[in-house]
């Protein structure tokens, strides 16, 4: 038997702009910022069942390129893409790295990818109390320091080639340590917590060019500690990788041969860590 053709204005509207790759939506919470959405046309059949995996751009602004790469996964994989746009200068200054380091004046961009993130569940009917997150380059900053901050509620955290990298470091101030995080932000850092995210670095294995992101005293960037990672994305994805291991995380690298600074190259290797992720949480959720 045919399933009936529903051919109602808004059923139709509901098609064409709020599943498969949608249009852009602004956040309710803060119309600063918006996202753009891949919602597989099967979610309606069953959408407890699908995960939420958000893709986080970098400098560069791609939101809709990684959303669009993610599609053929999303299919397979029965999840919902999430692509946040913060752009360039919300506040009006021309600032273009405010969300790689979580607050930028009034902006706790924490807070607004949490606020996204129920607007989207809330919409769509899935359960997002845990998801997969990916980032790269400004994404990968952003990423990993959002860890810190919601641990909980993570699934996977994917962290790609961030220039500059926060260390669970107690002898240095945010964004280089530690040692404010409960002051700035009103809460210690749960590594407990952490320990149950599963956490991939990845990095192009010709990921070389320095001259992004070293910073020399008196730039605009300059923190104290701020070079001490190494010279290079490689260097410092590395160190951050030790300095996760010696706190007991559950991590892993993936240093992609013949790659430079190139998010869309590393994509492969990310997908096959979120793979290995969802597959091993379907089976604990057969036992």
């Amino acid at each position: 038997m045919l399933t009936p053709v529903v051919d109602a204005p808004s059923e139709r509207y509901r098609q064409l702009y709020h599943r498969g790759s949608t249009t852009v939506f602004a956040c309710r919470h803060d119309p600063r910022f918006s996202y753009c959405l891949y919602v597989p046309p099967e979610l309606d059949q069953a959408p407890e069942s699908y995960r939420l995996l958000i893709a986080v751009h970098g400098t560069g602004r791609t939101m809709s390129a990684y959303r669009d790469a993610f599609v053929e996964f999303a299919l397979y994989h029965r999840c919902v893409v999430l692509a946040p746009l913060f752009p360039v200068g919300p506040c009006g200054d021309g600032e273009p790295d405010g969300f790689k380091y979580i607050i930028e004046d009034d902006i706790r961009y924490d807070l607004v990818m949490l606020a996204i993130i129920d607007e989207v569940a809330a919409a769509l009917g899935i359960d997002a109390s845990k998801f997969l997150m990916f980032g790269y380059s400004g994404g990968g900053h952003f990423t990993h320091r959002f860890m810190y901050l919601h641990p909980q509620r993570l699934l996977a955290a994917s962290i790609g080639a961030p220039g500059s990298v926060t260390l669970l470091d107690d002898t240095r101030d945010w964004w280089v340590g530690i040692r404010d995080f409960e002051r700035i932000f009103g809460h210690p850092i749960d590594l407990s917590a952490m320990r149950d995210v599963a956490i991939q670095l990845v990095v192009g294995a010709a990921d070389l060019e320095t001259w992004e992101i070293n910073h020399p005293p008196g730039s605009r960037r300059w923190r104290e500690g701020i070079n001490d990672t190494g010279p290079t994305r490689v260097d410092r994805n590395t160190a951050l990788l030790s300095n996760l291991k010696a706190h007991g995380m559950r991590v892993e690298q993936s240093i992609v041969p013949n790659v430079p600074h190139d998010g869309m190259k590393v994509l492969p290797t990310v997908k096959a860590f979120f793979k290995r992720v969802l597959d091993g949480h379907a089976r604990d959720d057969a036992k």
